[in-house]
């Protein structure tokens, strides 16, 4: 007898049948009971704290699955504030501005706006770098999905007409992905933990521009992966040498003695996109895995 290719290899029906056939059943008390819903398909129960573990793998899973189906095997991340304008939008910053302290974030945010353009000129020349002859696609900008520097990533790919991630996370203000995101690989996140392992899981290089706290967490938990061998090394340039070196004394952390002086070697300073895949492109000239 030929076996027929086509069929499904298990004799079950699927998940999506099943659930079709559980909306048919006639209606009785205990038909209408929460118990007899399916528990894939009951909330309430997804929701329990004791299904906490069911709901990490689920949320390490999806993205995965989605980024898997769409071909790509490596990206290339950019950290960076939120609060940072675009340069058309720096002007009115200082005038807007009610007091002396206010005034001199102002002028410091303005004096940041050109790096939202060299996030976007970073992402512009991530986006041209060729799928292999797999068909997988390398160096997708991947962002975290919100306004600012990340908004300026995923806009340098959408110029040049190509997909980018955005990793969102639910937040108890309202905030929502950039327009330039692609839709089908616009993510949201409850758990930042697991947000921030598919940062990485795919990353092939890291830009991280000036930013606040969630940039710094994102930021130190990388070096530190690479610093203890968690992870292999990648490249990592930190846009801005001024802002770095005045909101962290990294020398001072070798004079502690709390880092070794080779650390400082895990990441680079840069000012321009140019400077930033220069370095890209050397570290993988000189290893290509």
């Amino acid at each position: 007898m030929t076996k027929d290719k086509t069929k499904h290899p298990t004799r079950f029906h699927k998940a999506k049948e099943d659930a079709q056939f559980a909306k048919q059943a006639s209606s009785t008390p205990q038909t209408s009971s929460e118990a007899y819903k399916l528990a894939f398909q009951d909330k309430e129960f997804l929701l329990r704290d004791d299904l906490r573990p069911v709901r990490f793998q689920l949320e390490l899973l999806k993205p995965e699955l989605l980024l898997d189906e769409a071909k790509i095997a490596s990206t290339m991340v950019i950290y960076g504030s939120a609060r940072i304008p675009e340069p058309q939008d720096a002007e009115g910053l200082e005038a807007a501005a009610g007091d002396d302290r206010s005034r001199t974030i102002a002028r410091n945010l303005k004096a940041k706006a050109r790096y939202y353009d060299e996030a976007r000129k970073l992402a512009n020349m991530a986006s041209c770098y060729p799928a292999d002859d797999k068909g997988q696609r390398h160096f997708v900008v991947c962002s975290g999905g919100g306004p600012s520097i990340m908004e300026a990533a995923n806009r340098g790919a959408s110029d040049k007409g190509c997909e980018s991630i955005g990793l969102n996370i639910v937040l108890p203000h309202e905030q929502a992905p950039n327009r330039y995101v692609t839709p089908e690989l616009s993510f949201q996140f409850h758990y930042f933990a697991l947000r921030k392992m598919h940062f990485l899981l795919r990353a092939r290089a890291v830009a991280v521009f000036p930013g606040g706290f969630g940039t710094f967490d994102e930021m130190f938990e990388l070096l530190t992966l690479i610093q203890t061998g968690k992870v292999k090394p990648i490249p990592i340039v930190l846009f801005g040498k001024e802002f770095w070196n005045r909101v962290v004394n990294f020398d001072a952390l070798v004079d502690e003695g709390v880092i070794s002086a080779p650390d400082l070697n895990l990441f680079q300073f840069v000012e321009t996109a140019e400077e930033a895949w220069d370095i890209f492109e050397k570290f993988y000239d000189q290893d290509p895995e």
